[in-house]
């Protein structure tokens, strides 16, 4: 029988960590003392605070241990990653979906974090993209506008809902219900004008072509209650902030990508790119 030599780890002295919202399991393998062909392992609970953080990282001093990895757990990985980052370690955020499929996972939370361990220094894990410090601030600004937007769409939806219960067609007349001559129309509703034809001479642009069909949409106005009239001027008064914070986001958003310039043009210039950046809002203009 030939004794062979196994295959080095890829990582000497590594920590897993399984995290939750309140605390946190960290499990350290090193080179046993006894014997450097074995592995040492110690598992730890600590506090997911700044506190806690912190004393796990002079722990990791203790041994020697260099690198971590942290399985993506909702938002609660962000705090410990961050913090272990800014104190020097190199910090590995392993993605969920292909942990979850290797095989040996076990169910408690201690073992779980000494499952990971094992895998970082075998180099089984495939880490996630994790954005600089800079280009963190950016995200938090474009994904927070995108929400506002996805607020914004939800609540012109309620009011063209709203203005079907009450039997006006005027969206399937104007190409953009939000649009100048939609505005007009809604805010005369709101203000108690309930005559189909007054209302119609509102159109502006191309509108002013769909006069009498416009007229047709509004016949239902003599179901506008005022219930409906004070609903549909809280929700286009939510529109209209939304609008102002998307607006001054973007303004923000376009400060933060100053120094990008070059590789915002670059990437603009590849075929499938869009804008890479935020549109402002254009003036309001005369649309159907």
């Amino acid at each position: 029988m030939q004794e062979v030599t196994g295959e080095p780890l890829y990582r000497d002295r590594v920590c897993g960590i399984d995290i939750g919202k309140a605390e946190l399991y960290a499990t350290i393998r090193v080179p046993s003392d006894k014997n450097p062909a074995r592995r040492a392992s110690e598992t730890r609970r600590f506090a997911t605070t700044r506190r806690g953080v912190l004393a796990l990282a002079d722990w990791l001093r203790c041994w020697q241990v260099p690198a971590v990895v942290m399985e993506a757990t909702s938002t609660y990985w962000m705090g410990p990653f961050f913090r272990l980052e800014a104190e020097g370690f190199e910090c590995v955020l392993a993605d969920a979906k292909q942990v979850k499929n290797l095989p040996g996972r076990p169910k408690r939370d201690p073992s779980d974090s000494g499952w990971l361990a094992q895998c970082f220094e075998r180099g089984a894990v495939r880490p996630c993209f994790v954005a600089t410090a800079q280009f963190r601030v950016i995200r938090l600004h474009t994904r927070y506008r995108r929400d506002l937007i996805e607020d914004r769409t939800r609540e012109k939806n309620r009011a063209e809902k709203l203005l079907e219960s009450a039997a006006i067609k005027l969206s399937s007349v104007v190409t953009d219900l939000h649009g100048v001559t939609g505005r007009d129309i809604m805010n005369q509703l709101i203000g108690g004008h309930r005559d189909p034809k007054a209302l119609a001479q509102l159109a502006r642009g191309r509108a002013r072509r769909k006069i009498s069909e416009l007229e047709h949409a509004l016949e239902g106005a003599e179901f506008f209650t005022d219930h409906h009239a004070r609903l549909l001027k809280t929700m286009l008064e939510r529109i209209d902030r939304i609008d102002a914070e998307i607006t001054r986001l973007s303004e923000v958003i376009e400060t933060l990508l100053t120094p990008y310039e070059e590789q915002l043009q670059q990437a603009e210039s590849m075929p499938g790119w869009g804008a890479g950046r935020p549109k402002m809002p254009s003036p309001r203009r005369a649309r159907t």
